[in-house]
Parts: structure tokens; C-alpha cells; sequence
């Protein structure tokens, strides 16, 4: 009789444990391969909000994309995005601007942030190369950067401070020549603008904005040996508003969906 109470004992433990490993645990982390965009659909689909993101102005195109996109994966969450230089957009923000996401052109105007106490951490989410951008009949006959450093050539380029203007200077650095610009635009996006308005022979943008103004300009490409590129790094802003939407945001844009809309634009992986 005990043996077959012990026999009886062993059969019910044996059954409970199958029970407990069905359930299963009830805290799974995603299944291996999910990527972060649907991780982030699946953990914030009752997000709700405005998210501010303080982005590039060679964002303009993509994040425009991303933001349509974004919205449609959570309903309740509104992106208004705000592009501009990168150095000023640090600026505001380390002065107190309401800022969810901050995504630079320049790891410099990240780093600024990061030293002010607005972002603790940043993940790099594209890369960029130089071109020049010229009117479609190529007044001037730009064919190389060399000649933007013949005389009567009236060039266009970004502020100094500015990340397309201190990476043009690495070009002309590793061109070897001096360009003297007849006008020093606020971002890229305006430098663009005198070139398609015919104000000047030529300017020194990213590759992105060129393929972006399709046939309003043409684009002459930089050499390899002397083209200097950009790293874009991105953070959920740590006083940000809206934090959980912010972090979604910056999710998506890292996520296999995000990356598809970049490279589609022109830019480079991380």
C-alpha cells in the first residue's frame, strides 16, 4: 500500500510540472530575429502624443517618410519634427528646448548634447558622403572639385560650424585646394536652394540632398580618394516630454523597417 501511494505521489508532481512548462514563463523576451520595430509595436500600442524630433535638416526627406510611417504603426502618437543645422538644433536644445529625439548630422553637435546633461547615451543610424551640386546646365562646367577653386566660380557652401561645412572643408583639406565661397548658408537644405535658384555655379551638399532635388540640380561626384563622409547618431533626449514615445521613435528608426527608408533616400548604414 505505500508503494502505491509513492507511485501515486510521483504520476501527480510528474503531471503539475508538464502543466507549469505548457504555461510556460509568463515574462518571454522577443523570440530571436524580431526586429526592433515590431518589438516596439507590440510593448507601446497604447502610446499616445506628440513626439518633438529635433533632426537634420538632410533629414528632411526620410524622417518625413519615417514619421508617416511611425504614425500609422500607433494612431494615438503625432511626430512633429523640426530640421534645421545640427549645431543650432544642440543649441536649442541644451538651452531648454522641449525636445523627445535629437538626430545630428555630426557626432561633434551629439557630443555637445551629451556633455550637458540632454542625452546619456546615442546610437549611430547612417552615414553620409559629399557632392557637389550644380544647375542642370552646368553653367560653370564643374566636372571635379578642382575646379571649385577656379577663379570666377561662385560657390555655396554650409557655415563652418555646421556639419556639411566642416565636412566640405575636410574634402578641400584632402583635395588639397582653397575655396573662397561667395555665400555661407545656415544648413544644407539652403545652400541647395541658391544652386537651384541659379545664384551660384555651384555648392557642396550631401549625396542625399542631391538624389533628393531629382532633376531641379545635377550632381557631380567627389573622388574617393579625396570625399570625407558623416556619421549620424540619434537619442531619445533624456528631459524628454514624451519619453516612451521617444524611445519607440528612436527605435523604429535603428529597426530593419527604418534602415529600408534611409538607404532608399541615399544614405549609407551606420
Amino acid at each position: 500500500m505505500k508503494l502505491l501511494t509513492s507511485i501515486t505521489s510521483v504520476l501527480v508532481a510528474g503531471v503539475a510540472a508538464v502543466a507549469m512548462t505548457a504555461c510556460g514563463p509568463t515574462n518571454l523576451a522577443p523570440p530571436s530575429g524580431t526586429s526592433p520595430a515590431a518589438a516596439a509595436t507590440s510593448s507601446t500600442a497604447s502610446l499616445t502624443g506628440t513626439v518633438n524630433v529635433f533632426a537634420a535638416a538632410s533629414l528632411q526627406e526620410t524622417f518625413t517618410t519615417l514619421k508617416t510611417q511611425f504614425e500609422a504603426a500607433h494612431p494615438g502618437v503625432t511626430v512633429i519634427p523640426n530640421f534645421g543645422a545640427s549645431s543650432a538644433l544642440a543649441q536649442q536644445i541644451n538651452q531648454g528646448a522641449p525636445a523627445d529625439v535629437f538626430a545630428s548630422a555630426s557626432q561633434t553637435n551629439m557630443d555637445q548634447v551629451v556633455r550637458a546633461g540632454a542625452a546619456s547615451s546615442f546610437d549611430p543610424f547612417a552615414r553620409n558622403v559629399m557632392e557637389i551640386a550644380v544647375p542642370p546646365a552646368n553653367p560653370a562646367d564643374v566636372a571635379s572639385t578642382n575646379d571649385l577653386a577656379k577663379p570666377g566660380v561662385k560657390v555655396a557652401l554650409c557655415q563652418s560650424q555646421v556639419p556639411c561645412g566642416s565636412v566640405a572643408a575636410k574634402v578641400f583639406a584632402n583635395a588639397r585646394i582653397a575655396v573662397t565661397p561667395v555665400s555661407q548658408e545656415a544648413d544644407v537644405k539652403a545652400v541647395l536652394t541658391k544652386v537651384q535658384l541659379g545664384e551660384v555655379d555651384a555648392g557642396v551638399v550631401y549625396a542625399t540632398d542631391v538624389k533628393a532635388a531629382g532633376d531641379k540640380v545635377k550632381g557631380v561626384e567627389i573622388a574617393r580618394d579625396v570625399n570625407a563622409s558623416t556619421s549620424y547618431p540619434i537619442t531619445a533626449l533624456t528631459k524628454a516630454p514624451n519619453p516612451g514615445a521617444a524611445a519607440a521613435f528612436v527605435a523604429y528608426v535603428l529597426s530593419p523597417e527604418g534602415q529600408a527608408v534611409l538607404k532608399s533616400g541615399g544614405f549609407d548604414g551606420p
